[in-house]
This record gives C-alpha cells, structure tokens and sequence, in this order.
C-alpha cells in the first residue's frame, strides 16, 4: 500500500486477503494447506508494517523478538511467566469462558486448558459462585499449564478498587494471575490495584482499545493509557487492544473479537480473524469467546484457534 500511496493512487480496502482466504476455504473453495501457503505468503510479504494509535505517531515494528526472547526484558512476573510459557507451548490463544456457571467454566477449562495460554473468566456473572471455585480453577491451571485472567474491568478509585479486588465474595486477586482496568480514574486505578497485587505476584492488563463500534478508548485516551502502563511497568503487562500499542517487550497485547471469519455481530462486537490480528496489527494473544465455546466440540475448536494463531506469529517472525 506505501509503494502504491507514493505513485498518487488512494486506496480503500474492501476486505483483507486473510478475510478472502477464510471465506473461499469454510466454503469449500481452498483447501486448508493452500490456504495456509497464502496466509504465510501474506504475512511473510507485508512492506512497511506500522502500527498507530489513533492521533498518536506511528509505531515502527521492532526487529521479530520471540515471546522467549521477550520475556527477559519484562519487569512484571507474571508477564515474564506468561511469554516462557507461550514459547514453550506453542501457543498464544487465550479461550473466553463467557458462561453462566462455575460448573461450565470448569469443564471448559479442562476441555481446552490443552490448548490455550490463558483463561478468561467473568466472575461475577456466575449463577452458582462458590469460594472454592478459585481453588478448583487454579488446579486446572496448574494441570493443564495456563494462566487465568479474570476480566474484571476495574473503573473506580484506587480505595475501591484494592478493597473489589482483595476482598468481597470473589477475592480475585487469591486465584487469577491477571486482571484488568479501565484508566478513566487516572493512575491511581493502577497503584491502588498494585497494593495488592504485587505482593501477590500478579499483573494488570489496562483497557487501551476495545472492539466494540462506537468505543471510546481511542485517541487521546488510548495514548495516555500506554503512558500509565509504561510509568508502572512492575506492575502493567500489557494492554487489551485491537493493535499494536508500543514497543517495549514486556508490554503483552491482546485482542478480543476474534474468530475464523471477520464480521459483526448483532451487538456491534467486531470480529477479526487470527491473522489480521496477529500478522497485520501485530497483537500476541488473540481471545476467542463464541467461536470455542459454542462450538460442538470446543477442545477440537481451540485446536484449530491455536493452530491458525501460532501459524501467523511464526511467518511474522519470519518476514
């Protein structure tokens, strides 16, 4: 696209090659090693790849770091612990156990922990919560070597936060590894987070983008929240995003709303598909909620998630 803006032409994209490539194989068309060729070939052959924060300069992509090489710079254990663990698995998919029961988030754990990195939970929408549920989950993770990060969404001061996240019924920080914050309160969201997530070893994942139509976590919002995790880099691992934010290593980006085929849902959820997100907005973990869990058979889902994922990470780190 730089070489073709230069000679005067504008372009508007219609679809990707990846949406293109997703659509002739569900539809018979391709079949799955040619389609792979092609992925591989594109993410291979991209020119010039940046990644922009909407009214912020453009960030250059960095040499191809591995997540193993990446995990010598990170500040945060656990975001160390979360790249070794990626390396050594061969993974970087995280499942979103969007479900309504304890009872169903257990199960599924057990079904894709094979496959996944990371676990994503919603907590507080189980019908059937009990405190032992942490202590169930947390022998899953360690059975099946991934970490949980509950999608908590902090959004209030600091006070409120360290007393949501140390205490109440869930007691999230005793059994998640990761959790989440929105930076509308300003810094003192993450400090107050970090007294009581730092004794215990955990990380902060901050809101920096959503996939929503309509978000407003863009902008100037979207800078200054890479500018909080960059000041607290002991305690934020990252961000939850739709692209690339910055370039620091031990900064994890990751990306909701994907699935085999870009789309939107009825809700206005926007759906990227593996390689977009990973080979052209140079994220490192994509979420996958519906596409798994709905899935007639969600371990044999994750399989191919986790396939098609890793594919798009390894051909970036080639091109």
């Amino acid at each position: 696209p730089e070489r073709i803006t230069a000679g005067g032409v504008k372009l508007r994209a219609v679809l990707t090659v990846s949406t293109f490539i997703a659509v002739l194989e569900k539809s018979g068309k391709l079949d799955k090693p040619t389609a792979d060729k092609v992925r591989q070939f594109v993410a291979e052959n991209r020119f010039g790849a940046t990644s922009t924060v909407a009214g912020a300069a453009p960030v250059a992509q960095p040499a191809n770091k591995s997540y193993g090489e990446r995990s010598a710079g990170c500040e945060n254990a656990v975001a160390k612990r979360l790249l070794a663990l990626m390396e050594a698995k061969k993974t970087n998919l995280s499942v979103a156990a969007d479900v309504n029961t304890c009872a169903e988030v257990l199960a599924l754990a057990d079904l894709v922990g094979p496959h996944v990195c990371l676990l994503k939970t919603h907590v507080d929408v189980m019908s059937d919560f009990t405190p032992d549920f942490g202590t169930k989950l947390m022998a899953l993770a360690e059975k099946h070597n991934f970490l949980i990060f509950e999608d908590r969404k902090f959004a209030d001061i600091g006070n409120t936060v360290a007393m949501q996240y140390g205490g109440g019924v869930y007691k999230i920080a005793d059994w998640s590894h990761i959790t989440n914050a929105h930076t509308v309160p300003g810094p003192g969201i993450i400090d107050g987070l970090a007294t009581v997530g730092l004794p215990k070893g955990r990380g902060l994942l901050l809101l920096g983008e959503m996939s929503s139509s309509g978000t407003l976590a863009e902008g100037e919002y979207t800078t200054k929240t890479v500018a909080m995790a960059k000041a607290r880099p002991d305690f934020c691992m990252g961000f939850i995003c739709t692209h690339k934010l910055c370039d620091e290593p031990g900064m994890i980006h990751m990306t909701p709303g994907v699935q085999l085929e870009a789309g939107t849902d009825a809700l206005g959820q926007r759906y990227l598909t593996p390689e977009v997100v990973l080979g052209e907005r140079l994220s490192d973990v994509i979420i996958v909620g519906r596409g798994v869990y709905k899935a007639a058979d969600p371990a044999a889902a994750a399989a191919e998630y986790r396939e098609r994922a890793w594919l798009a990470y390894t051909a970036r780190l080639s091109a």
